[in-house]
């Protein structure tokens, strides 16, 4: 088995980087992170979404295992004292993974004549700096609303428990493989209408946003952001690809849930 590992930056994740690194070493697994089987996340999210797109050009090639070594970590199955656990698991490894949908979004600058595509695990978001954000959103290439606000959100299934879920959108199971638009921060009134809700979008009913001319718009694709280029047009669909979590003992959905923002101790 090829391995990677993918730390951030702290002392901890180091630590746990080379204690990983010697345990590969000796049980003669090949570190390899040009072409891994596996790719081992060391950190919280932030971390596992930095390595999501680094390999995000091998996703059909690669599985992912989340090491945390802060709080919990919503992608992250193992603590960074099981190191020898997760060392043991990956001996008897058999292929077994779990996977989640992903978000395409394909975008039309002005500037450019080919359209420009990126990969979301969680959401992306189209901002504007100065001034009210003026958007038309499409739903299946029909006209839906005219949005007048702060910005959207469109975000995956896993993705609805970061951003979306903080501007009061809805969790959604991975198995159901739909958008998601939150709105963020809309401006209603007599002259000024929209939904002024979250909507779970079919995946068929692909999302375009067409907003009014400006560069001074800020597209966001997880912790990406792009800024100063004239949009003309934003379109989103779930992805072809996917992302592949090793099967060891990844958590059931809702079980992820409970423990990233409930906890598992009850109170009187």
């Amino acid at each position: 088995m090829k391995v990677a590992i993918f730390a951030n930056d702290g002392k901890q994740s180091q630590n746990v980087k080379q204690r990983l690194e010697k345990r590969f070493t000796e049980r003669h697994f090949v570190l390899d992170d040009k072409e891994p089987d596996v790719v081992i996340s060391i950190g919280g999210d932030g971390t596992l979404l930095s390595a999501f797109h680094h390999y995000e050009n091998r996703l059909d090639k690669i599985r992912f295992v989340g090491v945390h070594t802060g709080h919990l970590g919503f992608y992250t199955d193992w603590r960074d004292e099981e190191v020898d656990d997760l060392v043991i698991s990956l001996e008897s490894d058999n292929g077994q993974s779990v996977s989640y949908p992903l978000l395409e979004v394909c975008v039309k600058y002005a500037d450019c004549p080919k359209r420009v595509h990126y990969l979301a695990l969680n959401e992306s978001t189209l901002k504007r700096i100065s001034s009210t954000m003026t958007t038309d959103v499409y739903l299946g290439g029909e006209l839906f609303e005219r949005f007048r606000g702060d910005g959207l959100c469109v975000s995956t299934p896993t993705g609805s428990t970061a951003y979306n879920k903080s501007l009061g959108g809805a969790v959604v199971h991975p198995n159901l493989e739909v958008l998601q638009i939150a709105e963020i921060s809309s401006i209603n009134n007599r002259v000024f209408r929209t939904l002024s809700s979250p909507m779970i979008v079919a995946p068929n009913d692909w999302i375009t946003f067409r907003p009014m001319r400006g560069s001074d718009f800020v597209l966001t694709v997880d912790s990406d952001s792009y800024h100063n280029r004239d949009i003309v047009e934003i379109q989103y669909k779930i992805s072809k690809k996917r992302i592949h979590f090793a099967k060891y003992r990844h958590m059931h959905f809702w079980q992820r849930v409970q423990e990233a923002f409930i906890g598992t101790e009850n109170e009187d």
